[in-house]
């Protein structure tokens, strides 16, 4: 397995696009995914010299088998710098590492702090806390 870092510095890989990462976002995020429209805007950020953030791909040849997405917010100290908006890994690979090795790799390519969003019954939840993320707040939001 291979660990694949793109940013606004690098642009998207000639192989691994951004519509082929969403594409496998869509599939691979389950029940804690969003529309493939949702997942290219968030893509289309982290890629944005102006916004950036950075994607972390495992890859073994030509196939993608975990992906990490973290857009970074501009802000610092009361929000902070960087936002974990993806995380999956193919269901086949799932308990072998895989998600351990793409958080790592996120962890240390983030400049500052990182927040992500896990739904209370999502088994990822365990890996965020062995890595040291912490509960800090209830999270409400208003839709319109």
């Amino acid at each position: 397995m291979q660990i694949i870092h793109l940013d606004p510095s690098t642009g998207p890989h000639p192989i691994f696009d951004k519509e082929r990462i969403a594409r496998f976002l869509e599939t691979h995020l389950d029940q804690y995914g969003d529309r493939r429209e949702d997942i290219l805007k968030c893509l289309a950020y982290a890629f944005d010299p102006k916004r950036g953030g950075f994607v972390v791909l495992a890859v073994e040849g030509d196939v993608i088998q975990g992906a990490v997405v973290v857009n970074e917010t501009g802000m610092s100290g009361y929000i902070p710098e960087n936002i974990l908006v993806y995380i999956a890994v193919d269901r086949s690979l799932r308990g072998k590492g895989v998600g351990k090795q793409l958080m790592q790799a996120a962890l240390t390519k983030a400049n500052g702090s990182i927040a992500l969003h896990v739904e209370p019954d999502n088994p990822a939840r365990k890996l965020y806390e062995a890595l040291g993320f912490t509960n800090k707040y209830l999270e409400m939001r208003l839709h319109r």
